[in-house]
């Protein structure tokens, strides 16, 4: 099936366009102007949210849930148009974008599951003591509460899992918070097509039109209006480091700051201890290198750093990563602009001091090749520069002299979504004393497996220290990340007809 995009913006129930637009520049296929957004659409878009946001945020959990469910129909039911227009402007491979579109409707699933069971509400209840000495206690309840419209930053790298109706919306939503999304211009299409499957829901489920907008982008003006607004109560964004500390500043600047729960990426640091690279050190090498090369290494949870111990061992697992390596062929990444900073930054890494070259592949236009380089711990420790991501198949293999070494690697790390101890039984009490540091690091720590992957579920924390994200407390994946678009209200002697359906159900 086809799709033609109208280059619309959807606000309140309503397809705008607007006088300037915008050229798709896909990675296949056909063009298609969008329409721009500006900053006067988004006022009304926001306004509309604001003023959905009294009955929205009232409204049952079972029809919440149902509205989700809904969503997820709708998309379902675009399943092969939307398969279509995603690879034509992202160059993803169909198996992968029906994978995230799976995920997408899971994980709206999985929220309006979690709003039925209520744990989230952590409702508590502490009964007046009016005979307490010396001085009496009144009645207290706790709800959480939404906390008002939320605007969503569209992701590059996942079109439909981060983007228009993604993680970010579908639990803000669930959250009873109003939506304004800022489509992605690298899938303007994509995004257009999943807002008319929410609009589709929205009508059949009676909600009111102002609890979701799509404005697309091509213009920078409208992420700034959209984070300074101040009827805008969070910010939800997975990004580069650069665009998300900059749209992080807006919010702290604000008269009113508000949250910015910003995924900014990662690099994501094995650990590889003696045992299992001697005994596994070709399967190690192998998962490494697919791992690695996944999606063009296009993956905030892409492990592009290994860290073990020099010598015979290290040196045949270099070898077996370069053949992997060498055996994979050109992948077309999302964007343009993200190929050329993928050749930029190995580039910057080829250039350093103490840098070895492994792998030098040739990477032109828009598609990535993977390269590898090894340097020793005492260089990584003295260049900051070798712990800054580059997004793509770039590994680097940092060799360590001891475990003293490699403990010193981890407690130089800066923040992480995620750190790995591949280690065998004869490995744990080294590796217990990582433990402690890798917890302070990482928002998830994985033991013989590779990060790449991110499981929809209760237990799931997408997140870590900065820069890995902008709020440690908080994680982009999982039912947790409804936390971010509520707050705790306390109700002090408040009748039990004044106090919300949820505190007294």
């Amino acid at each position: 099936m086809t799709f033609t995009p109208h280059g619309k913006h959807l606000i309140a129930g309503q397809w705008v366009s607007s006088e300037q637009q915008f050229q798709s520049s896909p990675a296949h296929g056909d063009a298609f102007f969008f329409s721009k957004g500006s900053t006067a659409q988004v006022h009304l878009a926001v306004i509309a949210a604001e003023n959905a946001f009294e009955e929205y945020s009232s409204m049952s959990r079972e029809k919440r849930a149902a509205f989700l469910h809904t969503i997820a129909d709708e998309i379902d039911l675009r399943g092969d148009e939307i398969t279509a227009i995603g690879r034509a402007e992202t160059g993803l491979p169909e198996a992968r974008l029906q994978g995230e579109r799976g995920r997408t409707c899971g994980q709206l699933r999985l929220f309006a599951q979690h709003i039925l069971e209520g744990d989230y509400l952590d409702r508590r209840h502490d009964k007046a003591l009016p005979d307490r000495q010396p001085l009496p206690r009144a009645e207290l309840r706790l709800l959480q509460r939404p906390i008002g419209p939320v605007a969503v930053f569209g992701a590059s790298n996942f079109p439909l899992a981060f983007s228009t109706a993604g993680g970010d919306t579908a639990s803000a939503l669930a959250a009873g918070c109003p939506v304004v999304v800022k489509g992605h211009s690298a899938h303007p299409g994509t995004g257009e097509i999943i807002a008319e499957a929410v609009h589709a829901a929205i009508q059949k489920c009676g909600i009111p039109a102002g609890v979701f907008s799509l404005i697309q982008g091509g213009n920078r003006d409208v992420g700034t209006a959209l984070v300074e607004h101040p009827l805008i109560k969070a910010v939800g964004f997975t990004g580069s480091l650069m665009g998300g500390r900059a749209l992080f500043d807006l919010c702290a600047a604000r008269p009113d700051p508000i949250p910015f729960f910003g995924e900014l990426g990662s690099v994501n640091p094995m650990f590889l201890f003696p045992s299992a690279v001697s005994n596994r050190g070709e399967a190690l090498a192998a998962g490494w290198a697919s791992s690695l090369t996944m999606g063009a290494g296009q993956f905030c949870t892409n492990p592009s750093v290994a860290i073990l111990l020099a010598g015979p061992d290290a040196d045949a697992f270099v070898s077996k990563t370069k053949e992997a390596l060498s055996a994979v062929l050109p992948q077309t990444m999302l964007t343009e602009g993200i190929a050329d900073a993928y050749r930029e930054g190995q580039k910057r890494i080829a250039g350093l001091t103490g840098v070895q070259e492994v792998l030098a592949t040739h990477s032109e236009s828009r598609s990535a090749t993977p390269y590898l380089y090894t340097t020793t711990t005492a260089e990584w420790l003295a260049n900051e520069a070798l712990s800054e991501e580059v997004f793509g198949p770039l590994g680097i293999v940092v060799f360590a002299e001891n475990l003293d070494d490699m403990r010193k690697m981890a407690n130089h790390l800066k923040g992480q979504l995620t750190c790995t101890l591949h280690l065998d039984d004869e490995d744990i009490e080294a590796a217990r004393t990582f433990m402690p540091i890798l917890e302070r690091k990482a928002g998830r720590i994985l033991a013989n497996a590779f990060p790449t992957g991110v499981e929809v579920c209760d237990s799931m924390v997408h997140g870590g220290p900065y820069p890995a994200s902008t709020n440690f407390g908080a994680t982009s994946v999982g039912t947790m990340a409804i936390r971010r678009f509520l707050r705790p209200v306390c109700y002090q002697d408040i009748p039990n007809t004044l106090l919300p359906t949820d505190l007294i159900s």
